[in-house]
Formats: structure tokens, sequence, C-alpha cells
């Protein structure tokens, strides 16, 4: 079975940084795009950052400039570096893969896999 576990988020002062993981485990035969989305309460969640299994990446525009994202193909592991962090930046920050499961369908096809989220929040 698969599972992405985040880890990372907290709490932090406007302008301040923090670095989130998310590691994916399991049976799985490969991972194409990875990103990360936020939910703020009451608000519908957003694509935050994304990036290709060829390091291809796209940004929301309220993120450009101030977060970056990576990731290790060899360790299946996706990160969010964020810098000059906002009060508006706070949210859950959830880990998303599209992942070939060998456990599903033979393997087939892709499907979409959640982290169970990490609070982020930036005081003003």
């Amino acid at each position: 079975q698969v599972q992405l576990v985040e880890s990372g988020g907290g709490l932090v002062q406007a302008g301040g940084s923090l670095r989130l993981s998310c590691a994916a485990s399991g049976s799985i035969i490969s991972i194409n795009t990875m990103g990360w989305y936020r939910q703020a309460p009451g608000k519908q969640r957003e694509l935050v950052a994304a990036i290709t299994s060829g390091g291809s990446t796209n940004y929301a525009d309220s993120v450009k400039g101030r977060f970056t994202i990576s990731r290790d193909n060899a360790k299946k592991t996706v990160y969010l570096q964020m810098s000059s962090l906002k009060p508006e930046d706070t949210a859950v920050y959830h880990c998303n893969a599209r992942i070939r499961d060998a456990q599903r369908m033979g393997g087939r096809y892709e499907y979409d896999y959640w982290g169970q989220g990490t609070q982020v929040t930036v005081s003003s």
C-alpha cells in the first residue's frame, strides 16, 4: 500500500522560513508529478507548486520567488522550501503524488495519492 508522509510544518513568524518534506513508500512502480497543495480555513484547496519526474516545475503566482519545490527521486521524496513567509501562507499543506502502484490494477495506471497534511502557521 502506498503512503505519503509529510513533515516540517510548524509555527513561524512572518518573514521566516520552513522546509516541508514528503516521503512516498510502499508498492511503488513509478512516480510521475509530485506537488504541494494547501487549504486555508474556509477556502478551497489550491495548488502551491508541482514538479515532474524530469524536474520541470510550476508555481502558484502567490508563491513565485519565495517557495522552491524539489525532489529526490532515489528517496521518493519531494520538498518545499518556503521563505519570506506571510500570514496569508497559513494553511494545511498536503503532499500529492501521481503513482503507479503495483498493488492497484497491476500497476498499469497512475493514481493520485495524498498525504495527511501538515499545518503551517505564520504569525504577523
